[in-house]
Order: structure tokens, then C-alpha cells, then sequence
């Protein structure tokens, strides 16, 4: 479940790469986002009988969360539009790395040996598939810096979601976010709204249900193996991203980004073999 989840989200990144090359704002295409992911989401709850599950038990602390993911999407959405998708994720998986120090700093967690390892690592993987020294690169500086936007958004929309995941639902927790993404950016397509074609809406749908089902397998994955084992599924997103970039605008990742994700994904493993080293229960031994 924790594969489908990943490969269902790469599908909607590759729809909203799509729908990006259209004349759309990026807040329309967030809209159509936020509008069927809450949909869906609604319906599975009265399909499931627990639609409890996605009433929010703080506005308040939801609405900075989803304020969060409102601009992590916006920006994602200007990213795809001036990167490609693999060189898209091997960017975006710096967050991991970038979560681990925040984590460090505002909840007080220990950052051992392995994590540091892993943070460096990441970072010099980052620089290597970039090749900043190199005067022909793929993409441009408004999708680099859009995508260090989304990183940011994203890592401390985590810190965050570990506190409200101590009184929140996953689900309410995706329900609350689309909601205020789809009023947020409908209010805006008020001001300015382009016309949406029939292949383009279709395009827009789809995305909103791949995001969808992405959610629900991923809380499907987390009610039966542990947080770590599921992100480690992460990483799959490099190779499909990878192949739907190849089959879709013929674009194949240099050598460069091939060197550099190799050492982001090992860097990632160790992140997660040294969380789940943290989170593993002691076992007390008595006399005898």
C-alpha cells in the first residue's frame, strides 16, 4: 500500500505537470486540487460510516498546517513548470534532511552521528545533481528556488503535523488542508480565472484523484507497519518519476542527477535505519 500510495502521488505530480503547461494560474490548478481531494475524501468517509474521523479538533492549529501545504502546492505547481519531474524530486527529497534538523531545534530531538551523516550527504547529493558549475543545466532558477519553497513548507508542515497527530486524524488532517486550499484559491479565481478546456479539466481531476488515493493507501500503509518502513517506499518516487519523464517529454536525467539521487537515497536509508534504531521498545532482561 505504501508502494501504490507513492506511485499514485507521482501520477498526480505528473498531472499537475501537465496541467502546468496550460495557461492556468497556478491557485486554479490548487483549487481543482483541494476540491477533489476533499471530496473524495468525504465520500470514503460516509462509504467507511466514520465520517467523525475527519472533523478537525483544533481550527486554529489545522489552519497553519494547511496554510502550510497551501503554499508548499503553489509553489510545486511553478516548480513542475520550470523543471523536470525527476530533477523535480531529487530536490524535494532534501526535506527529510531539512526536517531532521528542525525536529533537532524545536521538539528537542537528538541528532546522532547517522543523521548527521545523512544531512550532509543529502545536501552534497543536492549540489551534485544540481552541478551548479556547469553552464548547461536543466531547468531555471525560478524552479530552484520555487522548489526550496516547497522544501521549506513542507518540513516544518511535518514538525507541525507530529504535534497535531497527537489529537488529529490523518484524515481529518488531509480533509482540513483541502478544504482551505480549495476556498482559499477559489476566492482568488474570483479576482482572475482562465478557462478550463475538456482535456485540461480531465487532466485536473485526475490529478485530485491520484492525490486522493495516494492519502488514503499511505493511511492504509501506516495502520500496518511503522512510519519508517513506509517512508523508505519514498524513494520509488525517483524511479517512476524517472520513467514517466522519459515516456512522457523524452527527457532522460544526466549523469550528474543519476550520481547525486544515488547518494540522496543512501543518504535517506540512513536516516531511516537510524529512526527506527531510536524508536525500537527496549527490551528489559531480568535475572535468570
Amino acid at each position: 500500500m505504501a508502494l501504490a500510495g507513492f506511485t499514485f502521488w507521482v501520477l498526480a505530480d505528473t498531472s499537475m505537470k501537465l496541467a502546468g503547461s496550460s495557461r492556468l494560474p497556478a491557485y486554479e490548478i490548487v483549487a481543482f486540487l483541494g476540491t477533489v481531494v476533499a471530496v473524495v475524501l468525504f465520500l470514503s468517509g460516509l462509504v467507511q460510516r466514520d465520517v467523525q474521523a475527519l472533523r478537525p479538533k483544533s481550527f486554529s492549529r489545522q489552519l497553519v498546517r494547511s496554510s502550510l501545504d497551501l503554499g508548499n502546492n503553489l509553489c510545486v505547481v511553478v516548480a513542475l513548470r520550470h523543471l523536470p519531474l525527476t530533477l523535480f524530486y531529487i530536490l524535494v527529497f532534501l526535506a527529510p534532511m531539512v526536517t531532521a534538523l528542525l525536529t533537532a531545534v524545536f521538539l528537542r530531538e537528538r541528532l546522532g552521528w547517522r543523521k548527521i551523516l545523512a544531512i550532509l550527504g543529502g545536501f552534497v547529493g543536492v549540489v551534485i545533481a544540481v552541478n551548479p558549475l556547469n553552464a548547461v543545466r536543466q531547468g531555471d532558477w525560478i524552479g530552484y528556488f520555487a522548489c526550496w519553497v516547497c522544501v521549506m513548507c513542507f518540513s516544518v508542515n511535518m514538525v507541525w503535523s507530529r504535534v497535531l497527530m497527537r489529537t488529529e486524524t490523518p484524515q481529518s488532517l488531509t480533509m482540513f488542508s483541502g478544504v482551505v486550499q480549495a476556498v482559499a484559491c477559489a476566492s482568488l479565481m474570483l479576482w482572475h480565472a482562465e478557462k478550463v478546456t475538456a482535456p485540461v479539466a480531465a487532466t485536473l481531476v485526475a490529478m485530485g484523484l491520484f492525490c486522493a488515493f495516494g492519502s488514503m493507501c499511505f493511511f492504509v500503509a501506516l495502520k500496518h507497519t511503522s512510519p519508517v518502513h513506509v517512508s523508505q517506499c519514498h524513494y520509488t518516487q525517483l524511479v517512476t518519476g524517472a520513467l514517466l519523464t522519459r515516456l512522457i517529454w523524452l527527457e532522460t536525467p544526466t549523469p550528474w542527477m543519476a550520481a547525486g539521487s544515488v547518494l540522496i537515497v543512501a543518504a535517506g536509508l540512513l536516516m531511516a535505519v537510524s529512526m527506527a534504531e531510536e524508536h525500537r521498545p527496549e527490551v528489559f532482561v531480568g535475572p535468570g
